[in-house]
């Protein structure tokens, strides 16, 4: 688009003083034009003054005062609808009437991010306690007597001692304790001598720490040998005696589970 700019300084107080009636008259302008070229400059001081007191009554845009105004404050155009420039201030980006209107910017709002929050550091969980292993046990013993006795042997109690050793802390229902005898004497003898052999069996149990109703008891006289009948042929006899050793005994059980060392 041609832009075309005002008059130079030296016209432009002309122009202005032919509109400025209110202040100073048309013919007291003429005259001081005519009289000396001093004159005329004070006139163009004064027309500056006017002007530019009543510019700053009215404030306006910045831009605006890039343009031509006329007394109405409106700017002044050509023929073809162009405004025209003034010499003054910069290249105006909008004014009413003579630009498109260009909006001002508006701040966007940028949402601040929120500080990253640390992870809360991992609980150990605590291992959980192993269960308990438990293990089944079975223990035995046998317990010796000498021929028509029931009392027990040093040999026999040695026996025992061991075998209490071995049940502590076992879970248990019961020990299971048998009494035997050997085929020398009568029946009636045997059944007696083999209840007397496992009673002090038992009795040596309990004062050791085992409870007594735990104890049971059974005795089998001569009826169940260890040894055959082949075996031990001379009756009354020392050596008779010594094979039938096995026969004249007291035999243990006991079976349950406990923690696994």
């Amino acid at each position: 688009m041609e832009r075309r700019y005002a008059p130079t300084m030296r016209c432009a107080p002309q122009y202005l003083l032919r509109h400025s009636k209110a202040v100073i008259s048309e013919n007291t302008m003429r005259r001081t034009f005519i009289k000396t070229p001093v004159t005329l400059g004070v006139a163009c001081a004064i027309a500056l003054g006017v002007f530019s007191a009543t510019a700053i009554a009215q404030p306006r845009d910045i831009n605006e005062k890039a343009l031509l105004l006329d007394t109405r404050g409106a700017p002044v155009m050509n023929a073809t609808g162009i405004c025209w420039h003034t010499g003054y201030g910069p290249m105006p980006s909008w004014t009413a009437g003579c630009h498109a209107d260009v909006p001002a910017p508006v701040a966007q709002y940028v949402a601040t991010a929120a500080a990253p929050v640390a992870a809360p550091a991992p609980i150990a969980a605590a291992a959980p306690a192993p269960l308990p292993v438990y293990e089944k046990v079975a223990f035995d013993a046998n317990v010796l007597f000498d021929s028509n006795k029931s009392v027990l042997r040093p040999a026999g109690r040695d026996t025992l001692d061991a075998f209490v050793g071995k049940i502590s802390g076992l879970d248990s229902q019961s020990v299971m304790a048998i009494g035997y005898a050997d085929r020398m004497g009568t029946d009636a003898s045997n059944q007696i001598l083999s209840e007397e052999r496992v009673r002090a069996v038992k009795s040596y149990l309990v004062g050791k720490g085992v409870p007594a109703d735990r104890v049971k008891t059974s005795a089998w006289g001569e009826t169940r040998p260890s040894t055959a009948a082949a075996e031990c042929k001379d009756a009354n006899s020392p050596k008779n005696v010594a094979c039938m050793q096995p026969d004249r005994h007291v035999s243990i059980e006991i079976s349950g589970s406990r923690l696994a060392k």
